[in-house]
């Protein structure tokens, strides 16, 4: 006669999904439909029935080194297909929030960014500190962005703000991809072949390809990403041409500076282009998956308001309206800034948790088929 097993559930961590967004966790009746209509789940290991069915019970544990919850890209396939509205996508991404505090250091960060109610408080800190080191009187003469922050101090600003955000994401996806290893009993792979076959995929996007439902999200997502990737190498031209060799960019079409203004507009256009189809999209698809939770729609916001203001800056400091363009740049600065602080503990950590997972499942050979 086997041995009965001892179900401990830990109710603090269903009500910690529910209040993150997986309010529908409790209509779930375990028809399966969920894991039957899903294009990215693993064959032998499909979700998201299995993570429904631990989340509602309340064992925390299970979900300690699961890969799937972050294999899941939020398509919402299962949502617009569950007979009972228990919207699995929802919950998964809710689950994703409790696997972020439990890997992202300190925990109380992910609780900050995570609280309607501190949502003030998120940017009146990044406010304060840029607001020490700017200059808000409009100086005559030139209207230059370092008249009102000297490049130094933005370096001085910025970088450590970038670096602990990396860092500390680093930190949890190392931990996350040893946790993986554990609960899975896997101790040896193929590491290099797996990462760059993730790459491929980052750059690619090919899991988005398999959405149905929200098959439009590929391309604002493409586009986002891009972009940022085109700012990045804007920012770091910049860096090299004007901060370090003090010279003129090696093109002229724009003047001074012209290879940072060009890869900078790239970037700007391609980000308006990708937060606009992201928004349109969520209120395109409301009816069958929902608009998405706070923690969906601070990340966009976040995302919208660098895209804005450092658009908004560019055409009134052309236009020679000092007042306006320092005040939008400082809204930009600190937008920027949260980005990049807050990395490890917003929606954006997915850059680190999600990669783990795919390059685990490569990793472990759990790769779901080709044309699943």
């Amino acid at each position: 006669m086997s041995e009965a097993t001892l179900i401990k559930p830990d109710i603090d961590f269903v009500k910690g999904v529910i209040a993150a967004g997986g309010e529908s966790l409790k209509k779930c009746y375990q028809c399966a439909t969920c894991s039957v209509v899903c294009n990215v789940t693993p064959d032998k290991n499909p979700f998201p029935r299995k993570e429904m069915i631990w989340a509602q019970w309340g064992l925390k544990e299970k979900f300690i080194g699961n890969p799937d919850v972050w294999l899941c890209h939020q398509c919402n396939d299962c949502t617009a297909y569950c007979p009972r509205g228990a919207k699995p996508g929802e919950v998964l991404g809710a689950i994703r929030k409790q696997t972020i505090s439990q890997y992202s250091k300190p925990g109380f960060m992910v609780n900050l960014v995570n609280s309607k109610l501190m949502m003030p408080l998120l940017f009146l800190i990044p406010a304060i500190i840029i607001g020490i080191f700017a200059n808000f009187t409009a100086p005559e003469g030139e209207l230059v962005f370092s008249n009102f922050m000297p490049v130094h101090y933005i370096q001085l600003i910025f970088v450590p703000a970038f670096m602990f955000g990396a860092i500390v994401g680093l930190m949890g996806m190392m931990s996350f991809f040893s946790d993986m290893k554990k609960a899975q009993g896997i101790s040896s792979g193929n590491l290099v072949g797996s990462i760059k076959a993730l790459i491929g995929d980052i750059l690619s996007h090919s899991k988005f390809k398999s959405c149905d439902v929200s098959k439009d999200r590929y391309l604002s997502h493409l586009l986002v990403f891009f972009s940022f990737v085109t700012l990045g190498i804007a920012t770091s031209f910049g860096v090299l041409y004007i901060d370090i060799l003090h010279v003129d960019s090696p093109f002229s079409l724009f003047g001074k500076g012209a290879i940072v203004k060009v890869f900078g507009l790239i970037g700007a256009i391609g980000l308006l282009s990708g937060v606009f189809l992201m928004i349109s999209n969520r209120y395109k698809n409301a009816g069958k998956v929902g608009l998405g939770s706070y923690f969906d729609w601070l990340l966009i916001t976040i995302i919208g308001v660098i895209m804005a203001s450092g658009i908004l800056s560019w055409v009134t400091r052309s236009a020679g309206l000092a007042e306006a363009a320092y005040l939008i740049y400082f809204i930009h600065l600190v937008f920027v800034f949260s980005l990049f602080v807050y990395l490890p503990y917003s929606k954006l950590a997915h850059i680190f948790y999600r990669s783990a997972a795919i390059c685990f499942n490569k990793y472990s050979g759990r790769e779901a088929a080709p044309g699943r």
